[in-house]
């Protein structure tokens, strides 16, 4: 089973302090084994009920990634972690995805005229800037 994704040991130990702790109810399954369940789904884009066995029960890592995702959890652990490393000037992100059918390369038929290319141009682009603003790890006065 070489082809799953598991945590590292070292990522591991980065993530698993910002983790929910105390919550009542019954005993979580193994966080590192979701964790990586879901990663793993997130990585190939598998269907959440495809994913291997190794991870546990598909409900299990979907409710885990979607309360999670509804609680703002997923968000917090990744600013802690963003925090605590080196800060790049900007980042870059572009999420452009076209799926086509495999007859929809160019033919005949159509948009009789081209766009001009000023207007090209000027359109919006598909990926962003984004600022990244470094937490002030020191305590507060």
């Amino acid at each position: 089973m070489s082809h799953l994704f598991w945590l590292s040991d070292d990522a591991w130990k980065k993530i698993e302090p910002h983790l929910p702790r105390g919550k009542p109810g019954k005993p979580r399954v193994d966080d590192r084994v979701v964790i990586s369940g879901i990663l793993h789904v997130l990585k190939v884009g598998c269907r959440w009920r495809d994913v291997p066995a190794a991870y546990g029960p598909p409900t299990t890592i979907y409710n885990r990634y979607h309360r999670w995702s509804r609680r703002g959890i997923w968000q917090r652990i990744f600013e802690k972690m963003a925090a605590d490393g080196p800060v790049p000037d900007e980042l870059s992100i572009d999420s452009t995805h076209v799926k086509a059918h495999r007859s929809a390369q160019g033919s005949k038929g159509g948009r009789g005229r081209k766009r001009l290319a000023r207007r090209v141009v000027e359109e919006r682009a598909k990926s962003m800037l984004w600022p990244m603003i470094k937490a002030d790890p020191s305590p507060s006065h």
